[in-house]
């Protein structure tokens, strides 16, 4: 059994932590001393959770916030390294999105988009989303975190494409496990960080379907919004692109 990664993944968080103890830690949201989050950029992320605009072959998908302004740079400082002190306030805003769909429930499967690192990771940056957000819903009472999907080859980037270029970028690109006969029986939620136009909530459904597994819905942190004069698409759904 090989049993680098786990201890890779031990080593990280035992230097994080002795960082956090000798460095002064800047907020994510505005730079201040008091980090990781000052109340006042905490304060700025309390939105009411929505309900995203509907994109083909995506379940209904549950936002925390729009990706813009303060939502946008606490993300991504959660996401250029600084999850141990980032991930309970973002999964905290995650679980209020996941509250707001009315899915958490004991039987409910909480499956995230994989990284780019190796599979079932538990310092994956969505998988410790997912982790902190069941932590806050509930626990055990709210679902089950179970990372089902992996990438079938490299995952590859879809930065710079537009709506139907990364649909078919991401078609095929991962597959699910089936889960074990010991787990809870119930509908999967698909867990990501960010909603731009779907590609990737969408392979991950059809994924899960494919593998037998009902998909229910799927929550996000940040629903990357229509810039203005993109306007909207004959079928109701906005024009989106991703910004990393």
């Amino acid at each position: 059994m090989n049993h680098t990664t786990p201890l890779v993944g031990a080593v990280r968080d035992a230097f994080s932590a002795l960082l956090d103890l000798v460095l002064p830690q800047l907020c994510a949201g505005c730079a201040g001393p008091s980090g990781p989050l000052c109340a006042g950029c905490l304060t700025l992320l309390q939105r009411r959770p929505h309900r995203c605009a509907p994109r083909p072959g995506c379940p209904p998908v549950w936002a925390a916030g729009p990706y813009a302004g303060h939502h946008r740079r606490v993300l991504l400082a959660y996401k250029e390294g600084r999850a141990d002190s980032l991930a309970p306030v973002l999964g905290g805003r995650l679980a209020s999105a996941y509250e707001a769909s009315g899915l958490a429930g004991p039987d409910t499967l909480l499956v995230p988009v994989p990284g780019r690192g190796p599979p079932r990771d538990p310092h994956a940056p969505v998988t410790r989303l997912a982790l902190a957000c069941l932590a806050r819903a509930g626990g055990p009472a709210a679902g089950t975190v179970l990372p089902l999907l992996r990438h079938r080859g490299r995952p590859r980037r879809q930065a710079g494409l537009g709506r139907a270029e990364r649909l078919a970028n991401r078609e095929g690109t991962l597959v699910a496990v089936p889960p074990s006969r010991e787990r809870p029986g119930g509908a999967a939620v698909v867990v990501d960080d960010v909603l731009t136009t779907g590609a990737t909530a969408a392979e991950a459904t059809r994924a899960l379907r494919a593998a037998g597994i009902r998909v229910a819905g799927a929550v996000v942190l940040a629903e990357r919004l229509a810039a203005h004069g993109e306007g909207i698409r004959a079928e109701g759904a906005r024009r989106f692109y991703e910004p990393s």
